[in-house]
């Protein structure tokens, strides 16, 4: 009885045919070729294809260093029809690449384990992949998942991934030529993800155009709370639901970016967008999972995580991403701990990648940020490790000059100078102007801490503010607006504690003019605290209590116990000026409070004031 024949065995007669053909000459041209792999090779197999064609070269190879002349010649004619055939391979592939990818993801799907197929699905649809399956992709892969369907009662049911495919494709169809039709809204005064609630933004406006409820519900709830709540996922979701979500969030989230990036009325804007759009879906992917492991959905949840993963790489690609800025531009309400929570779990599961390393960079300077060295210091260790492993110069310099910094706001200025200097080194030996810059400043900045509260000799004072002069102009050469925002702030803090108040202000106004450009609340917090300081010294009472109370307010906001800085100024100005005269400087300047924190905001100036000044008291 003969046995049916393996796949691989069949390509392997497949080559020898058509070698033993062409040696006959009955192969007359390339195209006689490439319709015999048309006919032979099954799409999804072409690894087994591959295989027995290199061995079928290998053994070709063999025979051509035989002493036998004839069999020689017989092993060249061969070999320049497997060449032919590799070719025609080659060309067959690059023809055949979405009907493989679709064959290859099927097939994942319904021969793996059920537990994995939500997982084999999120590796289809991944854009990290180079083949991720498109839209003309997921119609047809529906259907095979439809009907390979037997009613199983493992889950999740390949019925209800075909149904999620489905209404996936019919929301992102409703969506496709809406992505940004919120920006020509008439109630539209802002791009981005801000703060704005209710029935503007583009979460309000995506969800008039669905008509999927679950989806619907979800955008309804971000338009309203910026954040995933309990009212958009109450009880236990849907599997088809889900799949829906994964469907349509991604391809919101790379047609925004894509138009930002593009836009062309502001590159530099545009840019900045991109940024907040990556680490807004980020979030709800975050919220969403948090939400799910509450409600016992666990491989949902895990499911999540996967494509917030998938959105990080992604971002961690791009030319754009901050390796010296935070995440500030994407706050939109939801607090920066409970943001950076939502990021780090998932990170755990990243392998030791430059990706890893650059997301790393990014959570450690959000953590310093909020006054957590000891975290911000083990983040950027661990993306400096990764960053040299992977050879990737321009995070490994960041990772040393963001360790740099993080040790001048522990008192350890030796590491502080130490990790600068190399910085320095070895941003000069790779070209990294940027790099370079952050060097320079945090050298400066190094020293101008470790001399505080001693006297510097002229010639130190001109050799510290030469650093930060030239990492400041090196970063203005560059185009780099994040680095130019941080050299200026480092130099008008130098400044302020050399006792230069007037160039101080000059200083700190050009930096803070930065940071709100590039939406680094961080930085416009310490630009508007350092400000207070230096018109304080000048004896500008009234521009010290405007500049105190906006930073005293923006650190609180991203949860940084630096607030209390200002705090302590305004506290002074306070007892100075008295009750009513403070208080009347605020109503004075309540425009240019609104322009910046908002009702809101100026409506928690004086109870957080009261709330520092109790607590000295206490």
């Amino acid at each position: 009885m003969l046995l049916p024949l393996t796949m691989a065995q069949r390509y392997e007669d497949l080559i020898e045919t058509i070698v033993t053909t062409t040696l006959k000459g009955k192969i007359q041209s390339k195209q006689q070729v490439y319709r015999l792999l048309q006919e032979g090779i099954q799409p999804g197999s072409g690894e087994l294809f591959e295989r027995a064609l290199q061995a079928a070269l290998t053994r070709v190879e063999q025979d051509l260093t035989s002493l036998d002349e004839l069999k020689q010649a017989k092993a060249l004619r061969q070999q320049r029809a497997l060449t032919m055939i590799e070719a025609e391979w080659q060309h067959w592939q690059a023809d055949n690449q979405a009907s493989a990818a679709l064959a290859k993801a099927a097939a994942a799907i319904l021969e793996g384990p059920p537990g994995d197929r939500l997982s084999h699905l999120l590796a289809a649809l991944d854009p990290n992949q180079d083949h991720p399956l498109d839209r003309d992709q997921l119609g047809p892969l529906a259907q095979a998942l439809e009907q390979a369907d037997g009613a199983e009662a493992t889950s999740p049911a390949l019925a209800s991934l075909a149904r999620g495919l489905n209404q996936g494709l019919s929301a992102w169809q409703e969506l496709e030529a809406e992505v940004v039709g919120w920006l020509y809204d008439q109630a539209q005064q802002s791009l981005g993800f801000g703060q704005r609630q209710g029935q503007t933004g583009p979460w309000y406006y995506w969800s008039q155009r669905v008509t999927a409820p679950a989806l619907k519900a979800l955008l309804g709830d971000l338009a309203l709370h910026q954040a995933v709540t309990p009212t958009a996922l109450a009880a236990p979701m849907a599997v088809e639901d889900w799949v829906a979500w994964a469907v349509v969030l991604p391809r919101l989230q790379r047609a925004l970016v894509n138009w930002f990036d593009h836009q062309p009325y502001d590159a530099k804007a545009g840019k900045r967008l991109s940024i907040a759009s990556f680490l807004s879906f980020a979030v709800v992917w975050g919220q969403i999972s948090h939400r799910l492991h509450q409600l016992g959905q666990r491989e949902l949840a895990q499911g999540s995580f996967q494509v917030l993963l998938q959105g990080l790489r992604q971002f961690a690609s791009q030319s754009y991403f901050p390796l010296y800025g935070g995440l500030f531009t994407a706050l939109s309400g939801e607090s920066l701990r409970t943001l950076l929570d939502y990021l780090d779990q998932p990170l755990r599961e990243l392998p030791n990648t430059a990706a890893k390393a650059r997301i790393l960079t990014l959570l450690g300077y959000s953590q310093r940020a909020m006054g957590h060295y000891a975290q911000a210091q083990q983040f950027h260790q661990l993306a400096l490790d990764i960053a040299r492993a992977a050879q990737d110069l321009a995070c490994e310099v960041a990772s040393l000059n963001h360790l740099s910094r993080t040790r001048v706001l522990e008192q350890d200025f030796e590491a502080a100078l130490d990790y600068s200097q190399r910085a320095l080194i070895l941003a000069r030996q790779s070209g990294d102007r940027s790099g370079q810059a952050n060097a320079l400043a945090n050298l400066g900045y190094s020293q101008v801490a470790q001399g505080q509260g001693t006297l510097l000799e002229p010639s130190s004072y001109e050799a510290v503010l030469g650093y930060l002069e030239q990492g400041l102009a090196l970063s203005e050469q560059v185009g780099d607006r994040p680095s130019q925002a941080l050299c200026a702030n480092s130099l008008g803090i130098a400044q302020l504690k050399l006792g230069q108040s007037s160039q101080a202000v000059a200083s700190l106004t050009a930096g803070l003019q930065v940071a709100q450009a590039i939406g680094d609340r961080y930085l416009m917090a310490s630009n508007f605290a350092h400000l207070a300081a230096a018109y304080q010294d000048q004896g500008h009472l009234d521009l010290a209590v405007l500049n105190g109370c906006l930073g005293m307010y923006l650190f609180y906001q991203i949860e940084s116990d630096n607030w209390r800085q200002p705090a302590a100024i305004l506290s002074i100005l306070y007892g100075q000026l008295g009750a009513e005269p403070f208080q009347q400087l605020l109503a004075d300047h309540r425009r240019q409070f609104l322009a910046v924190i908002g009702v809101d905001g100026y409506d928690y100036l004086l109870p957080l004031l009261t709330r520092y000044r109790e607590s000295l008291a206490s």
